[in-house]
């Protein structure tokens, strides 16, 4: 599953899995089960290769003992074969978590059915005693601390994983291995009844804290599912509406954050605040759809998004290498209409990079294209008076590599900025590489603010047609009357650059090649 980007700009959103876990099951989100079951997994293990162990130091200590070893050997191979296949059974991935949970709870109670019988029948068979206390009754204690369980669930489990003490002390009465007495039954029963409650109790304690932890996950009607990234400001999560089947992306910012002083913290705010409102403001569907926004009672600000399946263009380029000119022309284009929307309402989006433009399926739909993090927007209707695009302590604002000569230059960031922008991505998408590099950051500004770019073409093996270059190169221009004048314009020049056409169908099969769509669960 592609997973969120550890820096929190990028809105890398991944395809959800075993979405409906929450409302079934064990109750819990699925990155708790999935961490759950990788206990099981590595649980079932090590109980196997203590067994095994066990069995062969036996071997070696009672050889000369003339110890019945047989019960002993049939111990440990029944508990270390039932480990190895509920080993097995973790590892396998179209399991649900909370099948294979669920199964671990049929393994405790076999465990210890094993223990109970084969024990207490050994003991007796070479000693001459039946032990009242077995290790059932540890493992009964143990297991729902090591993988929390509801406690209903809990509690049957190990009142069944009890009975398997007196249940023992009944199979060697019944088949005269060792006669017993009520008294025999009770002391079987004393043990394994103090540890349902101690099993009981402990469960109620760790499940209760994964429960506190899920509550708390909550933002609004969503119910945080799985963290996807985390950057400097809070963090992204995938998240499921508690009464509708749709799965979502929440954005947060945490309190802890904006403990930097009343005015930064306020700037901060505004800067979400603005995301959340310029996002739920944008028409085109080539803008990631924003379905809700607020603050908990705890202080956490937080917006709630689309949840794409795909990936941003900065891992595109990175992963698969310069992308064909006819794909980079439908991507570019699918830009454009989300920009000429944003420019039609005022805002300039200043900050378009291949990280904040993901390509994804959609629907029946494949490299359908959002444009993400409207975070440092401005609107052209509310410069300000100096026209300064300053913020905090005289930072710029945007990301140097993708930034405007005149943004860099005094500040001025009109919709060419964004049309620049865009030349910088088509740059990447075609090459591979920035339009310009430098050591210093500095560097990189004045390269942008006044050198020339050497021609994509010059710069990668791959087929670049003339008409494209030469659009890519006017949306490069130093000053903005030289750049295409608008969004639609520039997707109108693009069209007409190419000769071949990236279709549907070439886009559906390179998904299915390279991201094909994974099973749930």
């Amino acid at each position: 599953m592609p997973s969120q980007s550890a820096n929190i700009e990028r809105e890398t959103i991944a395809m959800p899995m075993g979405s409906l876990e929450t409302r079934r099951g064990f109750g819990l989100p699925p990155d708790l089960l999935a961490k759950a079951r990788r206990r099981a997994t590595y649980l079932s293990l090590l109980v196997a290769v203590l067994f095994l162990l066990a069995l062969l130091v036996m071997e070696l200590i009672m050889r000369e003992s003339g110890i019945n070893r047989t019960l002993i050997r049939i111990v440990c191979l029944t508990v270390g074969g039932l480990s190895i296949v509920y080993h097995i059974l973790t590892r396998i991935r179209h399991l649900s978590h909370s099948v294979v949970l669920y199964a671990g709870l049929v393994f405790e109670v076999a465990f210890c059915a094993v223990i109970s019988i084969g024990v207490p029948w050994f003991t007796f068979s070479n000693f001459g005693y039946v032990p009242h206390v077995t290790w059932a009754s540890c493992i009964i204690i143990l297991y729902p601390l090591i993988i929390p369980s509801p406690p209903l669930a809990t509690l049957l489990t190990a009142l069944a994983a009890a009975a398997t003490s007196p249940f023992g002390r009944f199979i060697l009465d019944a088949t005269g291995t060792a006669p017993a007495v009520l008294e025999d039954y009770i002391g079987a029963c004393i043990s394994p009844t103090l540890a349902v409650a101690l099993a009981l109790f402990g469960s109620r304690i760790i499940y209760g804290l994964n429960v506190d932890l899920t509550r708390a996950r909550r933002m609004g009607s969503y119910q945080m599912i799985e963290l996807l990234g985390r950057g400097a400001m809070g963090e992204v999560w995938r998240a499921s509406h508690r009464l509708l089947a749709r799965e979502a992306a929440v954005k947060i910012i945490k309190p802890d954050v904006l403990e930097v002083g009343e005015s930064e913290a306020r700037r901060i705010l505004q800067r979400f605040e603005r995301e959340a409102q310029a996002t739920a403001s944008l028409e085109s569907p080539h803008s990631v759809q924003l379905y809700d926004f607020g603050i908990t009672d705890s202080g956490t600000f937080y917006y709630v998004m689309e949840l794409l399946d795909g990936l941003d263009l900065q891992t595109l380029v990175r992963d698969f290498g310069p992308q064909p000119a006819a794909r980079v022309v439908r991507i570019l284009g699918q830009v454009c209409h989300s920009l000429a929307d944003a420019h039609a309402q005022g805002m300039i989006h200043r900050d378009i990079k291949p990280a904040n433009i993901f390509t994804c399926r959609k629907g029946l739909d494949a490299d359908f294209v959002k444009v993400l993090d409207f975070g440092l927007v401005k609107s052209t209707r509310s410069l300000p008076v100096d026209g300064s695009l300053l913020t905090g302590t005289h930072t710029l604002v945007g990301t140097p590599a993708y930034m405007a000569p005149e943004t860099i230059r005094d500040g001025q960031a009109g919709s060419a900025a964004d049309i620049y922008s865009v030349g910088c991505v088509a740059y990447w998408l075609l090459t591979g590489q920035a339009v310009f590099e430098a050591e210093t950051t500095m560097d990189l500004l004045v390269q942008h603010a006044s050198s020339e770019p050497t021609p994509p073409s010059a710069r990668t093996e791959m087929t670049i047609p003339a008409q494209l270059e030469g659009v890519v190169l006017a949306c490069l221009a130093k000053q903005p009357a030289d750049r295409p004048q608008s969004a639609a314009e520039l997707a109108a020049q693009l069209e007409g650059s190419v000769a071949e056409t990236w279709d549907p169908v070439q886009a559906t099969e390179w998904w299915e090649l390279h991201r094909p769509v994974r099973s749930s669960g």
